[in-house]
C-alpha cells in the first residue's frame, strides 16, 4: 500500500493543577478556540473542545504522525503559556501533570460531542474527580487514587 491512512479518534481530558477554577466563563471560549488551533497546527482535527472552570475535554482525530503523549504535551505547554499572557490573574496558572485519553469509535463521536457540549450543565451536579472516575471505570482503566490527582 503506497499511502498510510488512519482514523483514530481520542477523547482527551486534563484539569488545572489542584482543580483550581481558573477558567472562568469569559476565558473558556477563547481557551477552547486556542486549543483547537494548537491541535490543528499539529495536523490533528479538533472536532470539539469544551470543559468547565477546572478542566477541558477535547475530541480529536489524531494525526498519523504524532503520538498522544506529544500532542497532549503540545496542547498543555502552548495553552499554559497563552493563558498566562492573557491576564495577571492567570500568572499562577498550570495544568495538572497527568491526563486521560480514551479511544472513541466513529459511531460514538456524536455522543462524545454532545457530552462535551453539555459540560456546563453536567458539572452542576458532578465534580471533575467524579466524572473522571466514571471514565476510568467505563474504559476499564486500573488506577491508584493516590496518583491520579496531582
Amino acid at each position: 500500500m503506497p499511502q498510510s491512512l488512519s482514523l483514530v479518534i481520542v477523547h482527551v481530558i486534563f484539569s488545572t493543577k489542584e482543580r483550581i477554577p481558573f477558567l472562568d466563563s469569559e476565558t473558556r471560549p477563547k481557551l477552547h478556540a486556542y486549543l483547537a488551533t494548537v491541535a490543528r497546527n499539529a495536523d490533528c482535527e479538533a472536532y470539539r473542545v469544551g470543559g468547565a472552570a477546572d478542566h477541558v475535554h477535547l475530541a480529536i482525530r489524531l494525526s498519523r504522525t504524532i503520538t498522544i503523549a506529544k500532542l497532549v504535551e503540545t496542547l498543555k505547554t502552548a495553552s499554559s503559556k497563552w493563558l498566562k499572557a492573557q491576564s495577571p490573574d492567570l500568572a499562577a496558572f498550570s495544568w495538572q501533570r497527568g491526563y486521560g485519553c480514551f479511544s472513541v469509535g466513529p459511531s460514538d463521536l456524536d455522543a462524545l460531542l454532545a457530552y462535551i457540549n453539555d459540560q456546563e450543565n453536567h458539572h452542576r451536579t458532578r465534580t471533575f474527580q467524579d466524572e473522571f472516575r466514571v471514565f476510568l471505570k467505563k474504559y476499564g482503566v486500573e488506577y491508584d487514587e493516590a496518583y491520579v490527582w496531582d
